[in-house]
Order: structure tokens, then sequence, then C-alpha cells
């Protein structure tokens, strides 16, 4: 069997510290940057990030939206990404937040989670909104091949609160739901899981305990949206080291277009994420 995606994640985390450097290759970075906001913009940053952090960063997170608005033309510069990114030995992590009913999550497990695709990564996130059970295929493909699914949990942004903080029929909030659902999972694995949760440093600490989901968190929020390293340190103080992902996008991807300016950024994220957790 495959090695599990839980544990080449931790070894690399413990290894390399918790920086995730997001590729968000929009209209306003490629702007910033005076890049035409076209495939061969879009290719350009993605190659530029790639570089500069390797050695550096975990794992990368494309963030897919940026490159389908570009078609066929932009999945072409997904595909080179992700390959690029393997051979020097960085996860990748899709932001996709995937997230069906079952019979379409199989499509979606063939396209991102199974050997023989072009687009074929180390972890996908996905959404829970039409059940956490109906995302069943993803979990089975990325169990089969060794890699990682992270649910949506609880978001950076304040537009998701009032969903993810809705009750269910028991009671219990909808983002403990996720949580403990995805906990109950990561109990059949050895070591650490390979399923993992979303959850924005800009959120308070659940009612749920972090420490016991035997499975990583992929965090977003920091730099542009308004979270810093301590609000890392306080949510996720009592969790195993090697357990939690920390994005960074904006705040590095703006020091660019320079190698040394994003690398310089990344470093400094790098550092100070290590130390706090």
């Amino acid at each position: 069997m495959a090695e599990t995606f839980g544990v080449r994640l931790q070894e690399r985390l413990r290894e390399l510290g918790p920086l995730c450097v997001g590729v968000d290759a929009s209209s306003a970075l490629l702007d910033a940057w005076h890049r035409p906001d076209s495939v061969e913009g879009l290719e350009f940053c993605a190659l530029a990030v790639l570089e500069a952090v390797t050695g550096v960063a975990a794992a990368i997170k494309p963030q897919v939206a940026f490159f389908e608005r570009f078609g066929s033309a932009g999945y072409r510069v997904l595909e080179r990404l992700i390959r690029d990114a393997h051979d020097a030995e960085l996860l990748v992590v899709a932001d996709a937040k995937r997230g069906d009913v079952d019979w379409t999550n199989e499509g979606y497990a063939q396209a991102w989670l199974r050997d023989e695709s072009p687009l074929a990564v180390d972890a996908l996130t996905v959404s829970p909104y039409l059940g956490v059970a109906a995302l069943g295929p993803l979990f089975d493909a990325a169990a089969a091949s060794g890699r990682g699914v992270f649910v949506v949990a609880a978001t950076s942004n304040s537009e998701g609160r009032s969903l993810q903080e809705a009750r269910t029929f028991e009671q219990e909030r909808v983002q403990e739901m996720v949580l403990r659902s995805v906990a109950e999972m990561n109990q059949r694995d050895e070591g650490l899981g390979s399923f993992g949760v979303v959850l924005g440093a800009t959120r308070d600490a659940p009612d749920f305990d972090l420490a016991t989901m035997r499975g990583p968190y992929l965090v977003p929020g920091l730099g542009a949206q308004g979270a810093d390293v301590k609000d890392v340190a306080r949510l996720f103080e009592r969790c195993e080291q090697g357990t939690v992902l920390v994005n960074v996008a904006r705040a590095i991807l703006f020091a660019g277009p320079e190698r040394r300016g994003l690398l310089d950024a990344a470093r400094r994220w790098r550092d100070d994420l290590r130390e706090a957790l």
C-alpha cells in the first residue's frame, strides 16, 4: 500500500516547517507584476512562485479558479505546475473545493486523486455541504492512492459563519459536525490520518477539541485576511507538531515578481510560523 498522505505531510512539516504558499494568480496579482492577464502571464507567475519557494515551503496550494478561468489552456499550465512541483519534491494541495452527490464525486475523485490523471495532486479541498457522507468516493480514492482530502469546516471569510455555525437537528453546530465526522474517519489510520479540515485562522476556537483530530489542518486567513501568526498559535496550541499546514498567499505573492522578494517573504513567514508552532 502507498505511504499515506498524512505520514508524508507530517514528515515534511517537521523537516521544513508549516508554510504552504498559495498560488493565486489573479488578475490583480498579474497587474501588480506588470504581466498580461493571459495564459502566458499565468504560467510565468505559477512557475516563478514555484521556483522561489522550493526548499522553503512544505507545499503549494494552487487556487484552481485562477487556472480554470483560461479554460483548457489554464489547465495545461496547472498540469505543468503539478508535475514540476512534484519533481521539486513539494506537496501540492489543489484548492478546488469540489463536492457534490456521491455519483458526481466519483468523477472528481478520478480527476484529482487517481494516479493516472494529469491533475493528480497530493490532496484536494472539498466542500461538505451536500453531506459529509456524499464525499465517500473522494475519501475512498484518497485512501487507495495515498492521497489526502481537506474538508471545509470553518473558513476565514465572515460570510461563511452563518452557515458554518448553524445548528443541525441534533443541535450540533455544522462546523463541529464536520470536525467530528472527519476525526472519526481518521481513527482507522496509524499515525497521522490523511483526512483533514480547513479551519480559518480568523475564527475562534470551536467546541471540538482540535488536538483529537488525528489528521491535518489546512489554515487560511493569514496576511490579507487579517490573521497573524499569534492567531494560529492560539488556535492550535494543543495540537501535535507537524499537523498544521498554514497557507499564505497574497502576503508573499505581492512581494514579487522578483525571485528575491518572493524568497525573502516566504522565509520570513516560514520562520515565524515554525517558531509559533
